[in-house]
């Protein structure tokens, strides 16, 4: 999707460093906030892959590192939790002011808690997502094993978490210690949300028992089966913004989920958008409004999670061919029902070509079969036939195509 670099301050002048993921056509239904796990940063795959799966139904998102984390300013040591919920109120008004204030908060383990503290504090707020949250956010001690007790005694002592050295402060022990839940959540004023998988290691499914049963209606449970606390499957996270998407459509102003006819015409980039990462051959796709993905079979390294492009071309060529002929057979007054176009994509070898030149030269061969249905007699179905050949797409596959490639500027 359409990702843009940007930087705001904090209650304390420093700069938080964030991303602000976008729907390609840069005109969002609607805005969201991310909150990013404890130590963690906005760069976090599953924090990407959610907000990702959100911009492609036109719902922007800001997810941003806290204060001393990632790329942002600030001393990690001197934060607690309040600084995290202060942090959020920050992006929210930085939204507020330079584009529209959010209206969905989303979570991740410790941020989920902070998003439920924060939600109070950004009025526009009109839903919550906590993703394997902690009920109580004391409950980050565990992280620390043994060093908390140090912190607790010398007021400040390092741990490491995921292979990073931390500094940690008996401060952010006693903020942590200090907040209440249950309050929290008994005068949250928006839809909730709980996300949470059976199988978390480190923050376990009892918490999103605790949170859906001290909060107040309307309020959802999504289980996210069998994945881990960090959501490192990218199939996990995607999944989860995708249920994101659909749940938070109906809180959000919209009777259903934010779709493109929705969307004026006259703004929407009429170009094809296709984003490839490094990993993979998962390939985001924003083609007239619609967002759509293609893949490769997990045989050729692919994840299997779209069609490949070879897919895409059979699709065109067959909607054509279905849409064309039932436009003829209404300006005949022919009684066509229905068109059903399969298609099959090939590489021959010259010598299976007559009208092939080239010995070593392999050609594509695409195999199209039609089925018409109605009460059409023969001449009619044979004449519906010569007339596949002259879909716009089928012509335009048979005729010299001309490609122009040119490099964008970064």
């Amino acid at each position: 999707m359409n990702t843009k670099r940007i930087a705001f301050p904090n209650s304390r002048g420093e700069l938080l460093a964030a991303r602000l993921e976008l729907p390609e056509d840069e005109r969002p239904l609607a805005y969201a906030l991310f909150a990013h796990c404890f130590t963690c940063s906005k760069d976090l795959s599953a924090a990407v892959h959610i907000a990702r799966a959100l911009s492609s139904r036109h719902i922007a998102v800001l997810r941003f590192d806290f204060t001393g984390l990632g790329e942002s300013e600030g001393e990690f040591a001197a934060t607690t939790f309040s600084s995290e919920v202060s942090d959020l109120v920050a992006a929210a008004r930085f939204l507020e002011q330079e584009y529209e204030a959010p209206r969905l908060l989303i979570g991740h383990s410790l941020g989920g808690a902070a998003v439920l503290a924060a939600a109070a504090e950004i009025p526009s707020t009109a839903a919550v997502v906590a993703i394997a949250a902690p009920f109580r956010p004391v409950q980050v001690r565990d992280l620390l094993g043994e060093a908390a007790d140090r912190i607790k005694e010398t007021g400040q002592g390092t741990v490491t978490i995921a292979g990073r050295t931390f500094t940690i402060r008996k401060s952010l022990l006693d903020d942590l210690d200090a907040h209440r839940p249950e309050d929290t959540l008994r005068r949250l004023n928006a839809a909730l949300l709980v996300m949470h998988s059976p199988r978390d290691q480190v923050v376990g499914i009892d918490n999103a028992t605790d949170i859906y049963r001290a909060a107040p209606h309307p309020k959802s449970f999504v289980s996210l089966d069998s994945a881990d606390h960090l959501l490192s499957d990218s199939r996990d996270s995607r999944y989860a913004g995708g249920v994101i998407a659909a749940w938070a459509g109906r809180y959000l102003g919209e009777a259903e989920p934010p779709v493109p006819s929705r969307i004026p015409p006259e703004v929407i980039d009429k170009r094809v958008t296709a984003r490839t990462g490094a990993e993979g051959f998962r390939t985001e796709l924003f083609a007239n409004g619609f967002p759509l993905v293609a893949d490769e079979p997990v045989e050729d390294g692919g994840g299997n999670e779209g069609p490949s492009p070879y897919d895409y071309l059979l699709v065109a060529l067959g909607a054509c061919t279905g849409m064309t002929l039932q436009v003829y057979a209404r300006s005949k007054g022919w009684p066509l029902e229905e068109v059903v176009v399969r298609l099959s994509h090939r590489k021959v070898h010259a010598e299976d070509c007559r009208d092939c030149d080239e010995k070593e030269r392999r050609m594509d061969t695409f195999e199209r079969e039609v089925e018409l249905r109605g009460g059409l007699d023969e001449a009619q179905r044979q004449r519906l036939l010569e007339i596949a050949g002259r879909c716009p797409v089928h012509r335009t596959l048979t005729a010299g195509v001309r490609i122009v490639t040119t490099l964008r500027p970064v």
